[in-house]
């Protein structure tokens, strides 16, 4: 049998020695080809040809299709700093995005909750993301919002960069956020300035760093195996 190119996801053609876990161009903006960093291992379990599509950097263009074009013409009614405080919005993967200037969230978060025509209720999730060597603003928080009432959801994301990492705390307006803010800050470092205990949750008070930053050491331990040394984690692949 011959070796057929591979069909990846996202409609393009990989061969089976394709470069992991470069960034090159696509019929969708940039992509990340492969996973883990790992290269020239001889790899059978797929993931070689795996192409991760990354989000469109000036957003999506309207309409946005079924309740996002309501919601984001609510917000921009309710809200007068809309335009000032929305950087972009992306609709990717059925999902609505609202990309926030950081010092804005709160007031965002205030409107999605009060106004009539939004009524998002409940925030259900704060984590963070670490977009080392993509975005200058690496440290992304991202906030999942439900509308009990109209039985809909979106996603705010406001971005900092790692050396000024502040962002107003959202807990006078959705006090689930407390803990939730709190493991952002212990995972990531992000400062929520204004919350009512930041402290680590996770991690113990006097730990240093931020485990789940991308440029944080893995640590490990070599092993010795069958006469073989095999190097600790963060020495075995470059993770990106």
């Amino acid at each position: 049998m011959t070796d057929q190119p591979a069909k990846d996801i996202v409609g393009t053609t990989t061969t089976p020695d394709a470069t992991i876990d470069r960034q090159v161009p696509g019929p969708y903006g940039r992509e990340q080809r492969g996973m883990f960093g790992v290269s020239g291992s001889g790899d059978t379990s797929g993931f070689g040809g795996l192409v991760r599509r990354r989000s469109a950097v000036l957003g999506s263009p309207q309409p946005y299709g079924g309740y996002f074009d309501e919601v984001v013409d609510a917000l921009e009614q309710a809200f007068a700093g809309f335009h000032d405080a929305i950087e972009k919005i992306v609709v990717d993967r059925g999902e609505l995005t609202l990309h926030v200037q950081p010092e804005r969230i709160a007031e965002v978060c205030q409107a999605m909750r009060d106004d009539p025509a939004l009524r998002f209720e409940l925030c259900s999730s704060v984590h963070a993301v670490d977009y080392l060597g993509q975005d200058p603003r690496r440290l992304h928080a991202v906030y999942q919002l439900t509308s009990l009432t109209y039985r809909r959801r979106i996603r705010l994301e406001a971005a900092v960069p790692a050396d000024k990492p502040h962002i107003p705390s959202v807990t006078a307006v959705y006090p689930t956020a407390d803990w939730q803010e709190r493991e952002a800050y212990d995972m990531f470092g992000i400062l929520f300035d204004g919350h009512p205990n930041l402290t680590r949750i996770l991690m113990p008070d006097d730990w240093e760093g931020f485990p789940q930053r991308k440029d944080y050491p893995l640590g490990g331990v070599p092993v010795e195996y069958k006469g073989a040394e095999i190097p600790p984690p963060d020495e075995r692949r470059t993770y990106q």
